[in-house]
């Protein structure tokens, strides 16, 4: 895809969320703790394309995509949507942009409103944003919407509230809500981790149609297989960092990085006969309070040398991969 085609850009994105003293603390004058969720990451999203930002629970996921939603604020770096720089806008310049970014979280149990039925749940955005004109012409909207998830016919969902959904069918509602509103962009936060196994591909083929529509997609998941089959590149994240990046199959069948290299250890493979020892990763993650110097992943890493604990490597494209892949790590070879 060409440059003009990128809708989001994040540039250096950090991310700290100060730790409360206390009043003992703050009586002995203890130092300020922080903890560094995010810590320099950039990445870039385009239009009609599946960025799947994958890693184990606390390495800092979930708070990026926040900080793209501006629903927390970053201690430095830069967010541009459409080249504007999201960082120093205030609430109000921001109402407009929020609009063309939207967000599916991960329990389709606590996103939906109770009280509310289907057609209300995905009409409320645009009686927010003031969109849609006349009753008649949001109902046509939401009908629309619904279609597109395949809720069809949209008829039969219209009345019923959630507790007459399947799990997989409020998903759907709630991607159809973030729909309404015809976004550029939406972050879809582990949008299937809280569904049953059988509805999970239903609902992965509908954020892939959408996608191939021409809607960018980023999304937060644990699972490499799903970041395999349905994402264009897969960035891997550990402790706030982006460890290794890259296209999709190229990351999946040559990971460069011995945390991606140990991830993709233990997914299962389709064919029986084709056995690979997992990979089990010693130690828990650091407290992300206390970074580790050098490589933050060498306490855990079962190939680190002494220089891995003093030099912290960055993002670089190994000898051995091919363009676009880069991978932070000093006991790669870089391309000459």
């Amino acid at each position: 895809m060409s440059v003009d085609a990128t809708v989001l850009e994040v540039e250096d994105l950090v991310v700290r969320y100060p730790i409360h003293r206390g009043l003992v603390g703050a009586v002995t004058r203890q130092p300020r703790r922080q903890v560094h969720a995010v810590e320099g990451v950039s990445l870039s999203l385009q239009k009609g394309e599946m960025l799947a930002l994958v890693g184990e629970s606390g390495c800092g996921k979930t708070t990026t995509a926040q900080a793209v939603l501006r629903l927390v604020d970053p201690v430095a770096g830069a967010i541009r949507f459409d080249g504007r720089d999201l960082v120093p806008l205030g609430s109000r310049d921001l109402r407009p942009v929020r609009r063309r970014i939207q967000v599916v979280y991960q329990d389709p149990y606590e996103s939906l409103d109770p009280r509310f039925r289907v057609k209300a749940v995905v009409e409320e955005p645009l009686l927010i944003h003031g969109l849609g004109g006349s009753k008649a012409e949001r109902m046509e909207r939401v009908r629309d919407a619904l279609a597109r998830v395949e809720l069809s016919p949209p008829e039969l969902f219209l009345e019923r509230f959630p507790h007459e959904l399947s799990g997989g069918q409020r998903q759907r509602v709630a991607i159809a809500a973030a729909l309404a509103l015809e976004p550029d962009v939406l972050v879809a936060d582990e949008p299937v981790s809280m569904l049953d196994v059988s509805v999970r591909a239903g609902v992965l083929n509908v954020l892939d149609g959408l996608r191939r529509n021409g809607l960018a997609i980023l999304m937060i998941t644990h699972d490499l297989s799903t970041a395999a089959r349905f994402a264009q590149r897969i960035a891997v994240m550990y402790l706030g960092r982006i460890v290794e990046e890259g296209p999709a199959a190229a990351v999946v069948r040559n990971p460069q990085h011995p945390y991606t290299k140990a991830l993709l250890s233990v997914v299962p493979r389709r064919d029986p006969r084709d056995r690979q020892r997992p990979q089990i990763l010693q130690g828990e993650t650091p407290d992300a309070v206390f970074i580790p110097s050098g490589c933050r992943f060498h306490p855990r890493c079962p190939v680190a040398i002494e220089r891995c604990s003093i030099e912290d490597p960055a993002l670089a494209r190994p000898a051995s991969a091919e363009d676009g892949h880069r991978a932070a790590c000093l006991l790669l070879p870089a391309r000459s």
